[in-house]
């Protein structure tokens, strides 16, 4: 095993000690080890050395060998190492963390003219530029005392000269998109410019991220060819938006790459615009090479989170051979800082050296028996300045849309008596709950994933009665997120029972509906509801219809929960959303609620989300257990419908004996769903084609085919 320049430096002044000592006293070998001092960097390497009271007192550190008046001596044991980090916590500042106390390193901070103390993190910061003043005190203090240092390409960002964006002329941009800009999307456009076409714009959700690309793709289009690389489910939408925004674009010069039988389209030379989806991406790497774009529009990048991942190689290889390149993403890193690295890496390839460099940094990387581990974070607020200064820019609904309402979150404790489980399948969730909690890293990701699973089949009562109870209350039209198969269909199904007009998007429904589903919904006032997957239509839709956004499910990423309210919290929306999530005691929801708040922090500190689920409001379901549900039931039930239909059972007269009547007749509502919900499938889950899976826990999901 390597060791690091510490651990070989601490071997080498204990051997100095050793063979010290038997010089010293051969035959006294159980007397203790005389201490070595030093009034330089160098080492007295004959004779006892004797240490002076009077000298001790009067020693300077840095005073010249010989030097009377500074006769004081840094008395550190040999072998001893005191090692510190230095990293940003401003623009203009840094601050020293040493390993321990260390007398002469603050004598040495005491000396620097903007040092300043912080009484509450007992740490030392100081002026950006006394950093190479310090750095060079520091240095005859080794190999005692080091310090790390700032990482090149930090310094080299803070010393880099940028465009004025306020200086930048829109005029090269087509006209008919430059007059729809409204003025903060004109900012993020002059920022983008400043950067010299390689950025991000990482806007909020709803916020018009898509005309900002398509104006720096404007600005830049003699640079063109173009190649917008988004989901499966909004080529069309790319395609619609270029035809309106940029109508000198012919319509024959925009190929959307589905097949290869689109290849020689791609290929011909007046072919001005390429839409393509992640997953054509790496099937056909080498063509798009070939066309040698000169911009090039990622779409939702937070999907190129693993640096592994095929997608992200052939983009990798694509984008650097292009000028410009902007990245697009509501939630650029869903859960964790590791998740930024491909993204950034395709803007500034060589900036930050490898992925390995990049998590030792800012993921707190940890070297594991599995390899590296990167799911922490460390100097949060040195990486939010590199980001800002260079990479992206970011902007809230809150900052820029003072028109636009606010957006609450609510929690509703469903009620327990209707949870379907024995107590049996009580103590088996309980012990999952176990399990996951005592297990390791690796094993905690699957433990999770059959905890949330056998939530879902748990969850579903409670769930369809809270619907029930919901479309009596309100007329006004909702949208709800689930994510196992088993739950979507069963909701479905309850709203077929209640008669009510309905869409529902999941990751099998063909994208060029899509565009149809939402257009119903949207417009229809008789359509009340949406019934969604959480992981194949929480991104790309704009359902500004519906008030209440209600999730029937968590998730355990915090941008997907985001992204899914936002279909609703958005521009166009004239009223306030409520975003309501049905929590379950004793489930999964126990767990994942709290892992969820502690990760939206995590992304608080990066600047990357101003999201928290801490200050949500909670409430409890209206069981509605009246005196009535002890008197006879009544004959026939509200709900007595053929399943995925709204055609009542007894309106086909059949000849059941009365005994199944009765017994039909004796089961509460949540009952009969069940019933109807026996030959629906378990525990899979609806995920959509570019759902790219989630390190902790959707890529065990990755190979069920649904």
């Amino acid at each position: 095993m390597s060791c690091t320049k510490e651990e070989i430096e601490r071997k080498r002044l204990a051997a100095l000690q050793k063979r010290q000592s038997k010089i010293l006293t051969p035959n006294q070998g159980s007397s203790p080890r005389p201490v070595l001092t030093h009034s330089s960097p160098s080492f007295q390497s004959s004779g006892p050395v004797r240490n002076f009271p009077s000298q001790t007192r009067n020693f300077h550190p840095y005073s010249k060998p010989g030097n009377s008046s500074n006769q004081n001596e840094i008395k550190i044991p040999v072998g001893k190492v005191i090692t510190g980090m230095v990293y940003l916590i401003s623009e203009d500042r840094f601050e020293v963390k040493p390993s321990e106390f260390c007398a002469p390193l603050i004598n040495v901070f005491k000396t620097i003219s903007s040092k300043s103390y912080d009484a509450s993190s007992k740490l030392w910061n100081f002026s950006i530029n006394d950093y190479q003043v310090l750095m060079s005190k520091v240095a005859p203090l080794a190999p005692h005392i080091v310090l790390g240092s700032l990482p090149p390409y930090v310094l080299k960002i803070l010393k880099e000269q940028t465009m004025d964006p306020n200086n930048v002329d829109l005029s090269p941009i087509e006209a008919t998109l430059r007059h729809k800009l409204m003025p903060f999307q004109e900012e993020g456009v002059r920022f983008g410019i400043s950067r010299r076409g390689r950025c991000m714009i990482a806007d909020d959700m709803g916020l018009g991220k898509t005309f900002q690309a398509l104006a720096i793709a404007s600005y830049y289009r003699h640079n063109w060819p173009l190649l917008i690389v988004t989901t499966s489910s909004m080529r069309e939408t790319w395609q619609s938006k270029i035809h309106e925004l940029l109508p000198s674009v012919p319509m024959m010069n925009i190929v959307t790459l589905t097949t290869g039988k689109d290849a020689q389209l791609v290929a011909d030379r007046h072919t001005e615009v390429v839409i393509v989806s992640y997953k054509i991406t790496s099937m056909h790497t080498d063509l798009l090479k070939s066309k040698k774009f000169g911009v090039v529009v990622i779409d939702e990048s937070h999907y190129l989170k693993s640096h592994k991942a095929q997608c992200t190689l052939a983009l990798s290889g694509i984008t650097k051979q292009c000028h410009r390149v902007v990245l697009l993403s509501g939630t650029p890193a869903l859960s964790r800082p590791a998740e930024l690295y491909t993204q950034l890496s395709l803007i500034e390839p060589k900036l930050f050296g490898s992925y390995t460099e990049y998590g030792k940094r800012y993921c707190d990387g940890k070297q594991t028996n599995f390899g590296w581990d990167m799911s922490g974070q460390s100097h949060l607020p040195e990486l939010q300045i590199i980001l800002q200064r260079r990479f992206l820019i970011r902007r809230t609904k809150e900052q820029v849309l003072t028109n636009l309402e606010q957006k609450t979150r609510e929690a509703v404790q469903l009620d327990e008596s209707l949870l379907d489980f024995t107590k049996e399948e009580r103590d088996e969730l309980s012990q999952m709950a176990t399990k996951y909690q005592k297990s390791n890293s690796k094993d905690r990701h699957a433990a999770l994933i059959t905890y949330f699973s056998e939530t879902a089949r748990v969850k579903i009562p409670a769930v369809c009665k809270y619907v029930r109870q919901l479309l009596d209350e309100t007329s006004e039209k909702f949208l709800i997120f689930a994510h196992h198969r088993n739950v979507i269909n069963a909701i479905s199904l309850t709203l077929d029972e209640q008669q009510v007009h309905y869409i529902c998007i999941v990751g099998s429904t063909p994208a060029n509906t899509r565009a149809d589903l939402v257009d119903k919904f949207q417009h229809t006032p008789s359509c009340r509801c949406a019934v969604l997957s959480i992981t194949a239509a929480n991104s790309g839709l704009t359902l500004t219809a519906a008030g209440l956004v209600l999730f029937a499910e968590l998730h355990w990423n915090p941008g997907i929960l985001s992204q899914a309210e936002s279909r609703a919290h958005r521009l166009g929306r004239a009223g306030g959303v409520r975003a309501r999530y049905l929590l379950a005691r004793r489930t999964a929801d126990d767990l994942l609620w709290p892992l969820l708040q502690h990760k939206l922090q995590v992304l608080n500190d990066v600047g990357l989300s101003r999201d928290t689920f801490e200050n949500t409001s909670t409430s409890h379901q209206d069981s509605k257990n009246h005196i009535s549900q002890y008197l006879s039931p009544t004959l026939k039930n509200k709900n007595d419908y053929i399943p995925g239909t709204n055609i009542r059972k007894d309106s086909i007269k059949s000849n059941k004996d009365n005994s199944n009547s009765t017994s039909d007749s004796n089961k509460t509502d949540d009952e009969i769903s069940l019933l109807n919900d026996e030959n629906l499938i378990g525990e899979f889950c609806e995920n959509g084609d570019e759902s790219f899976f989630d390190e902790e826990g959707d890529e065990l999901l990755a190979n069920i085919d649904l």
